[in-house]
């Protein structure tokens, strides 16, 4: 697997869920969520391309995996 998107592979084999795509008010972003956790919901910058939205979301994913952080620029807040 591609070092970039390992956080991911391991959460969604753990049972998390990743959406791609509206959310809310953002017209594009990316969510990753378990049974207990909101993990990550990021905003998809301008110019910014699928690939990495998707590298920024396995870092957040791999941020919480390390210190239990949540990241969340939807709702514009973090633990």
């Amino acid at each position: 697997m591609p070092p970039a998107i390992r956080n991911i592979e391991q959460f969604v084999d753990e049972g998390g869920e990743i959406t791609i795509g509206r959310i809310g008010p953002v017209e594009c972003g990316a969510a990753a969520a378990d049974h207990h956790n909101a993990v990550a919901m990021l905003a998809r910058r301008p110019d910014e391309t699928l690939t990495m939205l998707l590298k920024r979301l396995d870092k957040a994913i791999g941020r919480f995996y390390k210190d239990g952080k949540t990241t969340d620029e939807i709702n514009g807040c973090a633990e």
